[in-house]
């Protein structure tokens, strides 16, 4: 369900629920038509204690596209979306938000975003509708506003993780729901560690790792950069690898631009998949399993930072 922030993070009543007024609106509405992006990041840094969760990154969303941050947990995707949501201060570097700075207009920026957090906050023992009066008198008298924010569009969403716990018929059909929302204008931003997720909603993202973000790109930029057309897996059965002993990339060198040895399986980097598995079929090598597949996120993920993206 979309809200504007968590119930434990709601401000006041009173100020923090009053409307943008009707330049300020338009200032924001019309920020992507007068070039100036709708967020817009500058060595934005957060730390807890001597702990930095945020490493002086910077990014930009324009209006009505799709931005995603890609990355294990920990990575730092949360408190980035937290500093976006204005529930979590900026510990240095810049924030514009809708054309607003957080710092001193975050409860104007609230007013304008819709937010989907890694966990849900509604009450369970109370109706969808007593949720929807008792959320909004947070806000004073907005409270048709925040409803109508809710069920209709806003211009900005934050999607932390928006389909985990869902089963896969679910997560498609939100998929679909986002993208209509995408259609009609709405800007998203999602974190996810999903990398089908990524490459099916994202027009463009942010690769993050350790705070920092260590690539960016288009999903399809971002796979021509780093990867191949596509990867062969090789399976071998434990008595062959024990044979091998450690010697198995060595066995495979040549047949691919780069091999990469995980614990359960080998990845062959290659723009012709079939060659390679033909290559090592005569090299004596049977595989006990082999799939050719196309190149994902994850290859780039794995590219980047030495380990899968999914740990």
């Amino acid at each position: 369900m979309v809200q504007t922030a968590s119930s434990s993070q709601m401000p006041a009543a009173g100020k923090a629920g009053e409307a943008l007024s009707p330049g300020e609106a338009r200032k924001a509405g019309e920020a992507g038509r007068a070039g100036e992006p709708l967020i817009s990041a500058r060595r934005l840094t957060k730390r807890f204690g001597a702990f930095t969760a945020v490493d002086g990154i910077e990014f930009e969303v324009q209006p009505g596209e799709a931005f995603g941050f890609l990355g294990p947990n920990g990575a730092g995707k949360t408190s980035t979306m937290r500093m976006i949501g204005c529930v979590s201060p900026v510990t240095e570097g810049e924030l514009r938000v809708l054309g607003m700075d957080p710092a001193t207009d975050g409860p104007r920026i609230r007013a304008k975003i819709g937010v989907v957090p890694q966990q849900d906050t509604l009450d369970t023992e109370l109706t969808v509708l007593d949720n929807l009066v008792i959320y909004g008198r947070y806000f004073g008298k907005r409270r048709l506003s925040i409803a109508r924010s809710l069920v209709n569009q806003p211009a900005l969403m934050l999607l932390d993780e928006p389909t985990t716990g869902l089963d896969p018929q679910a997560r498609h059909l939100l998929w679909d729901r986002l993208y209509r929302l995408k259609q009609r204008g709405v800007t998203l931003v999602l974190t996810t560690h999903y990398m089908d997720e990524a490459e099916q909603l994202c027009d463009r993202l942010v690769v993050m790792d350790k705070a920092k973000i260590v690539a960016e790109g288009s999903p399809r930029q971002l796979i021509e950069r780093y990867s191949t057309k596509e990867v062969t897996e090789l399976r071998f059965d434990p008595e062959t690898r024990d044979r091998l002993d450690g010697q198995l990339a060595e066995a495979l060198r040549g047949l691919a631009e780069r091999i990469e040895t995980l614990p359960d399986r080998v990845l062959l980097y290659t723009d012709d998949g079939e060659a390679a598995v033909a290559a090592a079929h005569e090299r004596g090598l049977r595989p006990e399993t082999v799939l050719v597949r196309r190149s994902t996120l994850e290859d780039v993920f794995l590219r980047l930072t030495g380990r899968s993206l999914i740990e």
